[in-house]
Parts: C-alpha cells; sequence; structure tokens
C-alpha cells in the first residue's frame, strides 16, 4: 500500500524537514516564469526532467511514463504482480509453455480511428520480435511464429518455453501496439498513435499536451486534458509544485524527488506519497577479485557488520525499508521472509577469528591485509557514496579496510561487467522485470546482459540452480526460485540492503492518487481533479 504523508498526519515514517530546505525551494522560485498562465483548465499537470523524446513503443528513446500514456499492451502488469486484462480478454500458455493463445478485445481502435485486431498485432510484432536487438526478451529470442486464427484470436508460437512469459508482454517497450497507419511508406515511424486513454495534440522540447481518447475503450480519465513539462532542475520543480504549476512530481524516470527533497514538502504541507517500491539496493561481493571474499564467514561477517538502519538513514531519511531480502514482497514469487540482518560487531568479529583473519587495526592472514574497494556511483545512485562512507566506518570497526572508488557512470558500464570491484552497489530490476530479469541476468553467468554486470557468479553451485528455475513448470516454478533464494541466503552470497522506496508528491488540486504499479507506469488512472 501507498503511505501518503502530510503536513497534518505523520506517523512512524515522521518528516523532519527544516528552514534551510524551505529556503531552497522559496530560492527556486524565483528562477521560475510564472506557468499559470498556460494552464489548461481540467488539465493534470506533470513534471517531467526532460523531454519525453521520440515515442515510437517499439525503441528504446522515449520516457516510459509518457509512453505509457499513448500505448497499451495485451496484459497489464498490476499491483502484486497480477496479469490483468489489456488489449487481451483472454489467454491461456499451452504445449508446456510454447503456445500462447490470445483472445484480444473488441471494439477497440487506435487514435486515428484504424480497428486494433489480429492484423494489428500481427503487423506490430513483426516490427520487433525476433529481432537480434530485442533478444534480450524470452519472447524474441525464443519466438517460432505467430498464427492469425480470426480478428480476435492469434496463436504465438515459441520454441521453447519462456521464461516470465505474460510479464514481457507487460512491459512498455518494445510490446506495446502503434497504429500500422502512423508510419511512412518505407515503414519508418511518424507519430505516436496508440490506443491509450491519451491522444499527444503537441509535443515541444518545453512540454507535451495530451488530450483524453473519447473513443477509449475503458474507463476514460476524469479530466479531458494531460500536461507534461520539462523542468530539469528538482528545485525548480519543487517551486512550480509549491506555487500550484504544477500538480504532481515524483517517480524514477518522471521526475525524481529525493528523500531530502520529500521532507522539505511535506513541512511545508504538500502530499508526500512513499510507495515501497519493487526494486532492492544490495551489495555485492566479487570473490573472483579477492581470495578473501570466497569464503562464506568473511561475507557472513560483512553481512553483519553493517547497519541497515542506518544506511536508510543516511540514503533516504528512513524511509525505505531495510531488508535481507533479494526482493520485496510485492514482486511474484518473491519467497518466504528471511530475517533483516541486525549489526552484531561481537558476533562478525567472532566470524573473522574463525575464518583466521587476526590483527589490527586491520586483520591479515597469510600475510595479505583484509583490504576491499568498494565502487561506487553517484550517478546510478545519488548519495552512495555517503553510504560507503558510512560501510567504511562500521567496516574499519571489525578490522576490515575499506577504500572507496567513485565512478561515473560509463565508467561503472563498463567496470561492473568486467567485475572490476571487490563491492559494489547495485539495483534489481524491479517490476514488471522481477522475478525473471533479476535471477537470470545478475545470476546466472552464462547469460550476457550487458552493462548490468553480475552481483555474484558460481557457475557450479548457483547456475544449476538458476537453470533449474527457467526449465521450471509453472507449478514447480515457486519451490525452484526458492532454492536460489536459499542458497544465496545461506551462502551470505550478498547483502540486501533495503527496498527503494517509490516517492510522489502532489498538491491539494490532486485527488484520489495512487502510487503506480511499476515505475515504468504513468499514475493518472485513479486521480481526479479539485478545480
Amino acid at each position: 500500500m501507498n503511505q501518503k504523508i502530510s503536513s497534518f498526519s505523520l506517523n512512524r515514517r515522521l518528516f523532519l524537514g527544516g528552514l534551510s530546505g524551505l529556503l531552497c525551494v522559496a530560492a527556486g522560485a524565483s528562477l521560475l516564469p510564472s506557468l499559470a498562465a498556460a494552464a489548461e483548465e481540467g488539465a493534470l499537470k506533470v513534471a517531467i526532467a526532460k523531454a519525453a523524446g521520440d515515442l515510437n513503443p517499439h525503441k528504446y528513446t522515449g520516457l516510459f511514463a509518457v509512453q505509457d500514456l499513448v500505448f497499451e499492451p495485451l496484459f497489464k502488469y498490476g499491483h502484486e504482480g497480477n496479469i490483468e486484462p489489456g488489449l487481451a480478454t483472454e489467454w491461456s500458455v499451452e504445449e508446456g509453455g510454447k503456445l500462447l493463445n490470445v483472445t484480444l478485445r473488441e471494439g477497440v481502435t487506435f487514435h486515428d480511428g484504424t480497428p486494433f485486431d489480429a492484423t494489428a498485432l500481427k503487423w506490430n510484432l513483426e516490427r520487433w520480435i525476433g529481432m537480434e536487438a530485442n533478444n534480450w526478451m524470452n519472447s524474441s529470442r525464443l519466438f517460432a511464429g505467430l498464427d492469425i486464427v480470426d480478428a480476435r484470436h492469434v496463436r504465438i508460437r515459441f520454441r521453447e518455453p519462456v521464461l516470465g512469459l505474460l510479464q514481457e508482454f507487460t512491459y512498455v517497450r518494445p510490446v506495446r501496439f502503434l497504429s500500422p497507419r502512423s508510419v511512412a511508406e518505407d515503414g519508418s515511424y511518424r507519430q505516436p498513435v496508440g490506443t491509450g486513454p491519451w491522444r499527444q495534440v503537441s509535443a515541444t522540447n518545453e512540454a507535451s499536451v495530451f488530450e483524453r481518447y473519447e473513443e477509449y475503450w475503458g474507463e476514460k480519465p476524469a479530466f479531458p486534458k494531460l500536461e507534461v513539462r520539462v523542468l530539469p532542475d528538482s528545485r525548480g520543480r519543487m517551486a512550480a509544485l509549491r506555487a500550484g504549476d504544477i500538480d504532481l512530481i515524483g517517480g524514477a524516470f518522471a521526475s525524481p524527488i529525493t528523500a531530502t527533497e520529500a521532507q522539505t514538502l511535506s513541512a511545508a504541507g504538500v502530499h508526500v506519497v512513499i510507495d515501497p517500491g519493487t526494486t532492492t539496493m544490495v551489495m555485492a561481493f566479487n570473490p573472483d577479485r579477492v581470495e578473501a571474499l570466497k569464503d562464506p564467514k568473511v561475507r557472513k561477517a560483512i553481512n553483519i557488520g553493517i547497519d541497515r538502519a542506518a544506511i536508510s538513514q543516511v540514503l533516504y531519511r528512513g524511509l525505505a525499508e531495510s531488508t535481507g531480502n533479494l526482493f520485496s514482497p510485492k514482486v511474484p514469487m518473491a519467497g518466504k521472509r528471511y530475517d533483516t540482518p541486525v549489526r552484531d560487531t561481537q558476533a562478525a568479529r567472532a566470524l573473522l577469528d574463525e575464518a583466521g583473519w587476526a590483527g589490527e587495526p586491520v586483520r591479515s592472514k597469510d600475510g595479505q591485509l583484509l583490504a576491499l574497494e568498494l565502487v561506487v556511483s553517484e550517478e546510478q545512485i545519488p548519495g552512495s557514496r555517503s553510504v560507503a562512507e558510512v560501510i567504511q566506518s562500521e567496516l574499519m570497526e571489525l578490522g576490515i579496510q575499506v577504500s572507496i572508488r567513485s565512478v561515473d557512470h560509463a565508467s561503472r558500464h563498463s567496470d561492473i561487467p568486467e567485475r572490476k570491484f571487490d563491492l559494489a552497489f547495485f539495483q534489481t530490476f524491479g517490476a514488471p522485470y522481477e522475478p525473471f530479469g533479476t535471477i537470470v541476468g545478475l545470476f546466472l553467468s552464462t547469460y550476457d546482459n550487458g552493462v548490468d554486470g553480475k552481483l555474484f557468479i558460481d557457475a557450479e553451485h548457483l547456475d544449476p540452480l538458476v537453470t533449474a528455475a527457467m526449465s521450471a513448470s509453472e507449478d514447480e516454478m515457486g519451490a525452484a526460485l526458492q532454492k536460489v533464494y536459499d542458497w544465496l541466503h545461506d551462502n551470505d552470497a550478498i547483502a540486501p540492503l533495503l527496498f527503494v522506496p517509490g516517492i510522489w508528491a502532489h498538491t491539494d488540486r490532486v485527488s484520489g492518487f495512487e502510487g503506480p504499479a511499476t515505475e515504468y507506469d504513468m499514475p493518472y488512472e485513479h486521480i481526479s481533479l479539485v478545480e
């Protein structure tokens, strides 16, 4: 459930916003021209940090949340990971997972009046499925063919069972549907024409305007217009929100809000909503680079030698829930709940003693110091340098020396896949990519996941468990995944730290706000406007 926080009703997640934060907001207000004059009556005004870009749903360039307004999937990813009807009303997976039968919704049209039917579905799939650029998706890599039964029924065939098949067809891209009439004669994309509840009427580098599609098949939005306005500076976004020039900000990809900014907004009386999120921040160990980390006792000592509550406080002002689990309970098949490790320096020191590491201030063994390098990227996780400094101090108390190497995003994307780290911070992929995206992408040694790198590699012991989960039947999948989780936990292969919260803020004008099921969605569905 979302957690709503206002200046009038606070609970254990109490914000402690200060005067300095309020002054920052006030200073930002003077930098912005008023946006009120441009406001459309009856329009929800949402801030985005960068221009929406090319919204072609079959490419990887546009802003997720804006594409979500226009284009729809066959299936929707709901809260708690439920697969819900979208452009498909019924479906079945047969032949051991190698055949997907789909019944399409009746009466659906694209914004240009083109019917959405089996022919339109086939045309869209042919623009992405089976292409090498999209083979990071199992449905694309294993695609074998498509048969049109009639205008409302299709059969999609695969060479092998597809892990996470239904989840893949909920993604924002490249699986959503574009009107066949919205391309040039050579097939090149021209304009964003989908079946969604919003139709784009204008787009610039400063703003995009959408109007409600009155022929939409489903429940129509409660307001006729939606504007997304580009405000790159976070102080400017906060000032615009407080002034009423913007109604809604937040989300990991739309217009991120830091915990400190959330405190400031809440102290100013702005409604702040904290969602537990489906992404986990994890610290990785690399035994391939450091002999000491091959020993589970050393990894366990580190796991119980760090204070997760302190990390949550530093990074998210206590708004993030600490964890010992790879996945949030909001993720489907997340497995049984393990206790969150509590810092125990005495037990940690005892484990290091048992492992043969002795001495002070830095322990050593066979002439080697227990010294580790922790790689951080502020561009990947803002504030992670401060978290690294907390961990550095805590592990030094145990006799483990930690040096911190800060890298930019590009360097991280080269160093992490090449395993140039001893310790490093990762984030799981989050819904709708879980649990399969992270389990396969971040743990299976034989799977090339590009720049994301690997959380932990053990080809002998872990790979067979992941492979078994990949090939398990639907009835066996939960138990097969649990074996992966148990192995990671029992061997202290990773150090889960906290669930990354989703943070949104809105004005009094917005009523009925609910956080989105994933960070890739725009949360407009339950909103009504109080004029």
